[in-house]
């Protein structure tokens, strides 16, 4: 069938098994919008307030299910305001196709009304991108952008269309939904290899990030585990790859991580290292990071092996098809001494937990964590709030924790959960503070519109916190323009925007909100009071070594 470019986009979308996408319109993008309205009852649009919030929707979407998020945008500023979540995604390896308009071909390069040059600002933060030169291509472009975004280590890819192309027509002939690239174990030499190594070991470590989650190795991971008989830690994107609950399970590791975790870590003999990537924060000092350690690196990017730690064994490929062929090779192990020592590395962790009553962050993040079900995602923004719901909240199935990483972006969360509850039709939670929350809370527009069940829990302090506590810890308290000193009333924007709220300042006041929230229908917001100078700890500081890491800090009072 003959088709117009415009109406290509839209059917190969479907035919991709595209359900949502999430965008804002615009002149240059306009007969998309004309062919989305065709064909609205097969494919879902939701209407952001902002690009950015709508590249987080379409992230957040992507996390909760492992399938591609889609954005639309127009050209010029649409395109640009897609940038922050485009590297967002990029950074934490999600698969997201971002799908911009652009002027006529024979504009390009004349500086036209709204055109900019999208390809090239998006080089360094896609996998790949394409500015589609003919009708006839566009079908298969598309196609090959979903099967780049979701193939080995997956991110963003972007396919800039020129109004001309989306006008323009020609032959349709469906496909079938485009499969990624086969996936492969690592080699058999050293997988054997490894296994020799991880065989002489007497103080295993298993440590994994978001790789493993989209391997889906998590039964593997476990398997692993038992077989060493060995303890489990992960990153901050691993949080959900194994139940929170799980006897060999201590936490999220690194700068603000777990105490026995990091502690057991850098104290191992042999680090299982599955997808994921030795950054500063999990590193500190990287001259001092677990150097009595052989460090056995599975990742599917080779670029990822070798890149910040030299280890012992890099294997390249799948993981759970690694895994496969790794774990027959391994002998089973009693560990009866490494145990001990990680069981009082637990028992010393349990000293340095805050156990203060009151609204502390620990407080409300386990009153919020008594109301999460088996299928609750939770989304955040970035600072010590996130760090809070890292260290505090329990997750059981994979994710179901949503939160930007590697770019570490302010602003992302709310349009993240609109995604993560759109995709996965639970109540969603968003845990956010009032610094990143004024940076995107124009979304509300969007979570009210859709009649979403989110519940927001705002950690309200008037500071940016994290970057306070810096000033506080390592530049002699200088306080500069981080604190906020506003007057928003939370509740009442809320309200203005049409979803509903309280605030919480005692934790009475807290169980009655969250119960209200809970059982709201739509969006709830809870402005919840805490104090400005609470810390997030442990901390690994800048530079420093698992020697160095702070445990407590006397607050004034105590």
């Amino acid at each position: 069938m003959k088709l117009s470019g415009a109406d290509i986009l839209v059917r190969t979308l479907i035919e991709q098994g595209c359900d949502v996408v999430f965008g804002y319109p615009g002149g240059q993008i306009i007969n998309v919008y004309d062919s989305l309205h065709k064909y609205r009852n097969e494919l879902k649009h939701v209407l952001t307030a902002h690009e950015q919030g709508a590249a987080h929707a379409a992230d957040g979407y992507a996390r909760a299910t492992g399938k591609v998020g889609v954005v639309l945008a127009t050209s010029g500023p649409g395109a640009t305001n897609l940038v922050t979540g485009i590297a967002t995604a990029y950074l934490d390896s999600v698969p997201v196709v971002a799908v911009t308009g652009n002027v006529p071909t024979g504009q390009l390069g004349t500086d036209s009304f709204q055109e900019i040059d999208i390809t090239g600002i998006t080089l360094p933060i896609t996998k790949h991108n394409y500015v589609v030169g003919s009708v006839e291509e566009l079908a298969d472009t598309v196609r090959e952008a979903f099967r780049l975004a979701m193939s080995g280590r997956p991110g963003p890819v972007l396919v800039d269309i020129p109004k001309d192309i989306q006008i323009a027509s020609c032959e349709y002939i469906p496909q079938p939904p485009v499969q990624p690239e086969e996936r492969f174990a690592a080699k058999e030499m050293r997988i054997r290899q490894a296994a020799d190594c991880i065989n002489e070991s007497r103080r295993p470590f298993v440590y994994f990030g978001g790789g493993l989650i989209h391997s889906g190795a998590e039964a593997e991971l476990l398997e692993l585990a038992e077989k060493l008989d060995a303890p489990i830690g992960c990153s901050l994107m691993g949080i959900s790859g194994v139940d929170s609950d799980h006897p060999r399970f201590l936490g999220m590791q690194g700068m603000h991580g777990h105490y026995a975790c990091s502690m057991a870590m850098h104290h191992a003999d042999c680090i299982l290292s599955l997808g994921v990537r030795f950054n500063d924060r999990v590193t500190g000092n990287r001259a001092k990071f677990a150097t009595n350690a052989k460090i056995v690196h599975i990742d599917v990017d080779g670029a990822e092996l070798a890149k910040n730690i030299q280890p012992a064994h890099a294997l390249r490929g799948d993981l759970k098809l690694t895994l496969r062929e790794l774990l027959p090779l391994l002998r089973q192990k009693d560990n009866a001494e490494w145990r001990e020592s990680v069981e009082k590395l637990k028992a010393e962790e349990q000293k340095t937990v805050d156990s203060r009553e009151g609204m502390t962050p620990r407080n409300v993040l386990l009153a919020l964590n008594r109301r999460l079900g088996e299928n609750t995602p939770v989304a955040t923004d970035v600072g010590q709030h996130q760090m809070w719901a890292a260290q505090n909240l329990h997750f059981h199935r994979p994710r179901r924790f949503i939160s930007s990483g590697g770019l570490g972006t302010m602003g992302f969360g709310l349009g993240a959960a609109i995604g993560a509850q759109m995709a996965t039709g639970e109540r969603t939670v968003l845990v956010t503070g009032d610094g990143s929350f004024g940076m995107c809370l124009n979304e509300l527009a969007t979570a009210v519109s859709q009649r979403l069940p989110l519940v927001i829990l705002l950690l309200n302090n008037g500071v940016l916190g994290m970057v306070r506590q810096w000033q506080t810890l390592f530049f002699d308290k200088h306080y500069s323009n981080t604190v906020l000193d506003r007057k928003t009333d939370f509740v009442a924007l809320a309200r203005a925007f049409g979803a509903d709220g309280a605030r919480a300042d005692t934790p009475e006041q807290l169980e009655a909100a969250l119960d209200a929230a809970f059982a709201s229908d739509g969006p709830f917001l809870i402005d919840c009071a805490i104090d400005k100078d609470e810390f997030v700890l442990p901390m690994l500081p800048p530079g420093g070594s698992m020697d160095d890491i702070i445990v407590k800090i006397e607050r004034q009072g105590e």
